[in-house]
């Protein structure tokens, strides 16, 4: 039997409540942070060695959500059982119950980044280096979604606030359009990212040629491209400027079209003529990685009898293809060597003029010589 003192002391009251009341409601608050902290060590601890066993990827997002989770939410929904158990102004319950919404509310943004965030991670880990298009496509993915996951929190909130968020739609609806007319270049680089990530002209790692710059594209953003070249400066491209522009995508050349011109001497006899074709269609088809195309006689140049020769390269690698050519150039001068062909050198004409010759009549005139000479 407890003694009466001590009975009646639980009776005694603070702000309309029993002593008896409060200590249930401290048993409540105390008991609760320490069972749910308690539970989440548990659990996680659990789920940690149950993961490690495990092909799926459920139980390390339940772990990662779990870890997610903050002292301050588990405090506030405590507290929030707590209060139910005491009498208190509508005033002091209103504050605690806003205490807990916003506690809330924080909490389920985490939760909603962290699932966000490991959807993402998860995905860009597995294509990484395979499927760069599925890397910008998801990490754009992942923005918008985090801005969609905020807003509801946003609305969620205002709601158990007691705003009328059908009103407050309405108005932003309204705002919106004043906003995106005053924004309007900022919203169309983020429109026009969208369009980069959806119908892809090119991806993370593609190297592309817009205008006179070119590069390799390190990230896309919402509002700029970054594309590293060359040189090594970072060029920045507005997302919607870029679009505009003649996009040249290298990264995805199947096959790289090459043809040369070589010129020999309008001295070389006709049969040796007739056969450079086949001399240089040897030669391309001797090189890996090559198809050839063709090689003709192509008509009468300046200076040079000239023979247009195609070929395709089967690899989009630049520093393959011009191996290739160089190793093409050098079997073309030994082989003419070889068969005594000179390649013809480039010329120019030449004319002199005489002023003031004197002829029959005794009245000025020009004679003029036109010769031609080797540069």
């Amino acid at each position: 039997m407890l003694p009466s003192d001590f009975v009646s002391a639980l009776d005694w009251e603070f702000y309309g409540n029993p002593l008896r009341a409060w200590l249930t409601a401290l048993a409540v608050l105390v008991g609760g942070v320490a069972a749910l902290l308690l539970l989440k060590k548990v659990v996680v601890s659990r789920l940690e060695r149950f993961a490690k066993h495990t092909a799926t990827s459920i139980d390390d997002l339940a772990v990662d959500i779990l870890q997610r989770t903050r002292v301050y939410f588990i405090v506030f929904v405590a507290l929030r059982a707590a209060a139910l158990t005491l009498t208190l102004p509508e005033s002091v319950q209103r504050g605690i119950y806003i205490a807990t919404i916003v506690a809330v509310c924080l909490q389920g943004a985490r939760w909603g980044n962290g699932v966000i965030s490991f959807w993402v991670e998860r995905y860009t880990a597995q294509k990484a280096g395979v499927d760069a298009a599925t890397v910008t496509t998801v990490t754009a993915l992942g923005y918008l979604g985090r801005i969609l996951l905020w807003a509801f929190i946003l609305l969620v909130a205002l709601d158990n606030f007691g705003y009328d968020i059908t009103a407050l739609i309405t108005g932003l609806g309204i705002t919106g359009i004043a906003v995106a007319l005053a924004v309007q270049n900022i919203l169309g680089d983020i429109l026009a990212s969208l369009s980069i990530v959806i119908d892809k002209p090119f991806v993370v790692g593609d190297y592309i040629v817009v205008d006179q710059y070119q590069g390799t594209v390190e990230n896309v953003g919402l509002k700029t491209t970054r594309v590293r070249s060359l040189s090594g400066e970072q060029i920045i491209f507005s997302n919607g400027d870029l679009l505009k522009a003649r996009i040249r995508n290298f990264k995805r050349l199947v096959e790289r079209r090459a043809s040369f011109v070589t010129g020999v001497n309008y001295d070389t006899p006709p049969d040796a003529v007739e056969r450079i074709p086949g001399m240089l269609r040897e030669i391309v088809s001797a090189q890996p990685l090559v198809r050839f195309d063709r090689s003709h006689f192509r008509g009468y140049g300046e200076s040079a009898l000239e023979f247009e020769t195609v070929y395709f390269m089967l690899t989009d690698d630049y520093n393959k293809y011009m191996d290739t050519q160089q190793a093409i150039n050098l079997a073309i001068l030994r082989r003419f060597q070889g068969e005594g062909i000179d390649f013809a050198f480039p010329t120019r004409t030449i004319i002199t003029r005489v002023e003031g010759a004197p002829n029959g009549d005794g009245a000025g005139a020009s004679e003029a010589a036109v010769g031609r000479m080797a540069d």
